[in-house]
């Protein structure tokens, strides 16, 4: 008798409230952490104040307009949806050079080794704060079809490690990949020590594992985290961003934030200046 696979998708969204879908439905809203937040205001469904029924019309939106969690998932898109955003930073690493290839997190696929901008932007920059999926068959064909490399076809685990030594055994050397646990940013950094990390998600994370970061990754979004502006923020080498700041924390992260900074169209301000740098509109409040 075969088993039946429960479809459910569990994200952290705004302001990490943990959100549960289960088939095109949003079930559930936890608390979030924060009341506002400058990167919210700009979304496709602005969130101008965060509670639990902005955040659930926002998922709603997204299930609507993308097929987020659904078989109806896009997972290719163009452009840029935030300047410094690690999709948009990994999707330019690709078309740059400095990248061969992505590892990073889908809803409906789990962990995906992705090659091309297009599929890097059209997961990633749709999508923060998975915590765990299942596998929509539909999706992993469409991530497949782009070119992309499902790590765990089976049960679309969020393995981003596992990740990595796959892309390293697909013979893919310079490798980014996103991480949202200090945890698996200082295990890749040990046994990868290549790879070019990128810390997400970061809200709410203690000052240890702000130092944590600090130590093993390359770049890392401060999102609404007190700790990562003051541990990570004081020791970086360049900072992207004032109300979400985005700090590179290596060389190979800082060329990274640079490429992104010369491919783009928009103007930017370049200064120096004692880090971080910041001003009064940003999340609130910081946790």
């Amino acid at each position: 008798m075969t088993e039946t696979v429960r479809d459910e998708h569990v994200i952290e969204a705004i302001g990490k409230a943990r959100v549960v879908i289960r088939n095109g439905e949003v079930v559930s809203v936890g608390e979030p952490l924060i009341r506002e937040c400058p990167l919210a205001r700009r979304f496709g469904k602005p969130v101008l104040a965060i509670t639990p029924d902005a955040i659930r019309e926002n998922m709603e939106f997204r299930i609507r307009t993308f097929g987020m969690c659904t078989p109806e998932r896009v997972v290719e898109a163009g452009g840029d949806f935030v300047g410094f955003g690690a999709s948009e930073l990994l999707a330019c690493g690709l078309s740059s050079g400095l990248l061969d290839c992505a590892v990073i997190a889908c809803d409906g696929a789990g962990t995906v080794i992705a090659t091309r901008p297009s599929l890097v932007q059209g997961i990633g920059g749709r999508m923060s704060g998975l915590v765990a999926t299942s596998p929509i068959p539909r999706v992993m064909e469409r991530v497949q079809a782009g070119g992309g490399i499902v790590v765990d076809t089976g049960a679309a685990r969020i393995d981003q490690a596992g990740g990595v030594l796959e892309a390293e055994k697909s013979g893919f050397a310079r490798i980014g990949v996103t991480v949202a646990s200090p945890e698996d940013a200082h295990s890749i950094r040990m046994d990868f020590p290549r790879a070019l990390i990128i810390a997400v998600h970061t809200t709410g994370i203690s000052r240890e594992e702000a130092l944590v970061l600090a130590d093993s990754a390359d770049i890392i979004t401060a999102c609404a985290s007190r700790h990562a502006r003051e541990q990570a923020g004081r020791r970086a080498l360049l900072q992207a961003g004032v109300s979400i700041p985005v700090f590179a924390m290596t060389e190979a992260g800082k060329a990274l934030v640079l490429e992104k900074v010369r491919c783009s169209p928009a103007p930017v301000v370049l200064s120096n200046s004692k880090l971080p740098v910041t001003h009064g509109d940003e999340p609130q409040p910081l946790v």
